[in-house]
């Protein structure tokens, strides 16, 4: 008969989500998680086939987070703004998840028309935001999404990495600049411009 659990697994996933929203994912080690919990490592692996296993039910955890973010995104008044924001502001609050999960890198490279829907559960809900709202179609909209999340991407980095850091006010002017411009261009292109 195995040894009874003296920790719930959520007790030990909650414990490494803590220890990766505040170090990183890195620091997860059974020693660590054992130290936090106030016991010997031995436990966690009656609950745990191994520490892959607990590092995967943290990346769901944070993506799960992640994901409350641009729904409160696609809440606001502008959708599609509402995500990009949510996206920095989530750089900026959870700066070791955002790197957990953005700036990471892939088993294989791929494109930037490739790699939304690969890094964003929510990708579809976005694009369709873009669709609806603007009237684009989506090969459009899906231009313009990726042009804003490579800029967007740029300074929610910045952020994590506390390179440099922005104001509410300052991100907002940006995001609308932007977008604006890579609509106005949609638009001249659409007319026989460019």
């Amino acid at each position: 008969m195995p040894p009874k659990a003296k920790f719930t697994k959520n007790e030990i996933l909650d414990t490494a989500f803590e220890i990766a929203r505040t170090h990183g994912i890195d620091k997860i080690t059974s020693r660590e998680l054992g130290k936090c919990l106030g016991s010997s490592p031995r436990p966690i692996f009656t609950v745990y086939t191994n520490m892959e296993e607990l590092k995967n039910d943290v990346i769901t955890r944070a993506k799960e987070l992640y994901r409350q973010y641009v729904i409160e995104g696609l809440k606001e008044e502008i959708a599609f703004k509402g995500v990009g924001t949510a996206y920095i502001r989530f750089s900026i609050e959870e700066p070791a998840l955002f790197q957990l999960l953005f700036m990471n890198p892939l088993s294989t490279l791929t494109t930037v028309e490739h790699i939304l829907p690969l890094i964003d559960a929510s990708y579809e809900d976005i694009l369709h935001s873009v669709e609806e709202s603007y009237g684009l179609n989506r090969q459009a909209a899906d231009k313009i999404y990726q042009h804003l999340w490579t800029y967007t991407h740029g300074i929610a980095t910045m952020c994590a990495t506390r390179l440099c850091s922005y104001t509410g006010e300052e991100i907002s002017q940006r995001l609308t600049e932007v977008f604006k411009s890579l609509l106005f261009m949609e638009e001249h292109i659409k007319n026989g411009g460019i």
